[in-house]
């Protein structure tokens, strides 16, 4: 199963520089590097990320991230992976762009927008 993390294009370049990251400013506040699923993706990308445009989309294989991957409960009740290690560039799946087109996140084709 795909999970995904948003990244703002500064914090995607500086992965793909280093090899790895603790995460964005959240994640180092809350000590663990959160993801979305396919269907909370949209939803996230709306409350934490409303008008900001130049983001990117990152796609990690929830199995091979091992025991460091934690399911919690989160907004709405509902269970989020959290990852409490460094992410590593080797962790990503693909990495593509997350436009925004008159307010709303384009999101790949194909992947579920139940939560639009």
């Amino acid at each position: 199963m795909l999970i995904f993390k948003i990244f703002r294009s500064e914090e995607w370049a500086e992965l793909r520089k280093l090899g790895e990251t603790a995460g964005a400013p959240i994640d180092l506040a809350d000590g663990y590097v959160h993801f979305s699923t396919e269907v909370q993706a949209a939803e996230t990308a709306a409350k934490h990320f409303a008008g900001v445009d130049d983001l990117f989309l990152i796609a990690v294989d929830a199995d091979a991230a091992g025991k460091a991957l934690k399911w919690e409960v989160s907004r709405g009740g509902a269970e989020f992976p959290h990852l409490y290690r460094k992410m590593k560039l080797d962790d990503v799946v693909w990495a593509q762009p997350l436009p925004l087109e008159n307010g709303v996140h384009q999101f790949p084709a194909g992947l579920d927008k139940a939560s639009q």
